[in-house]
């Protein structure tokens, strides 16, 4: 008998039964904070009257958290209440989220942003510490696409996902080095790159990296894109280009050469259109109105 083989199938049997449960707890966890809410909302006369209803909320508060503990004090009894006014039916409570998650969540009041952020939990299954973190960089706020105002929460029930411009913001926050501008420009641009790549693979959705300094060959000449990835859930390439000072007309017409490239040589007929990246130091208002094709998404890096 493989003792050890055995040991390892029990605690991977465990480890599964304990996720289960923690599934089921959650899921419980948040029905019943929803009911409380609802009756909440009742017992004050309806979601008009609630916000009005701070007296009842607080002596409650009070019996029930000498009771059951501080998780139904004033503060968390309404949060319970604003879960079930932000989410009148109940099935619209995505179970990806704890409780921990909607206590950041809930505060919250742009309902596009809302949804934006949870989306953003269920397709990168963020810890609630990432969630603080994209809140506190103001992710939302940072989208480079246009029209914020039609965010719909990803289920199995609509088509609604995420595009390229969703994913991207503007700028890109990178955590930099103190010390980076000692080095000089090309070390600069390297190491913006270096920082790219891990953003955009810590950013979870649906990256994965082709290549760092990706090497092409034309007419017997090399060249390079600065990153190359794969985008699963647009099943599509992202080809990436850095440049470490204000955009320039021709960075726009190096990049197209790129995606075309890409088109002609990578991609395969079940794919769909590659895209390209252009992040830049600095815009330019003018290059980008006479020069910016459909293919290009221009966005610009902050060090911090």
């Amino acid at each position: 008998m493989n003792y050890l083989k055995n040991i390892e199938e029990l605690i991977v049997e465990n480890e599964a039964t304990k996720k289960a449960n923690a599934l089921r707890d959650n899921s419980s966890t948040l029905l019943t904070y929803w009911n409380i809410g609802k009756l909440i909302v009742e017992a004050q006369g309806g979601v008009k009257r609630a916000k009005y209803g701070d007296n009842l909320i607080n002596e409650w508060g009070k019996k029930l958290s000498l009771k059951y503990g501080k998780g139904y004090d004033k503060s968390n009894l309404t949060r319970m209440r604003t879960l079930y006014i932000s989410f009148p039916i109940v099935g619209t409570l995505c179970q990806q989220l704890s409780w921990s998650h909607y206590r950041y969540i809930l505060p919250i009041k742009n309902l596009n942003a809302r949804n934006y952020y949870i989306n953003l939990i269920i397709l990168n299954n963020l810890s609630v510490r990432e969630l603080r973190k994209e809140i506190k960089n103001k992710a939302f706020d940072r989208l480079s696409y246009a029209d914020k105002n039609n965010i719909e929460i990803i289920s199995d029930t609509n088509n609604t996902s995420l595009s390229i411009k969703d994913m991207i913001k503007d700028p890109i926050v990178l955590k930099s080095d103190k010390n980076m501008n000692k080095i000089d420009e090309q070390a600069i641009h390297k190491y913006i790159i270096s920082l790219l790549e891990d953003k955009f693979l810590e950013l979870g959705t649906g990256f994965a990296l082709m290549g760092h300094e990706y090497k092409i060959h034309m007419d017997n000449k090399t060249y390079k894109i600065d990153l190359l990835f794969f985008n699963y859930l647009i099943n599509a390439f992202v080809a990436i280009e850095v440049k470490t000072r204000e955009l320039q007309h021709y960075d726009i017409s190096q990049l197209e050469f790129y995606v075309n490239y890409v088109d002609k040589n990578i991609k395969r007929n079940v794919h769909n259109k590659t895209i390209g990246i252009l992040i830049v130091k600095k815009k330019n208002k003018f290059v980008i109105e006479y020069t910016t094709s459909d293919d290009i998404l221009i966005t610009t890096y902050a060090l911090n």
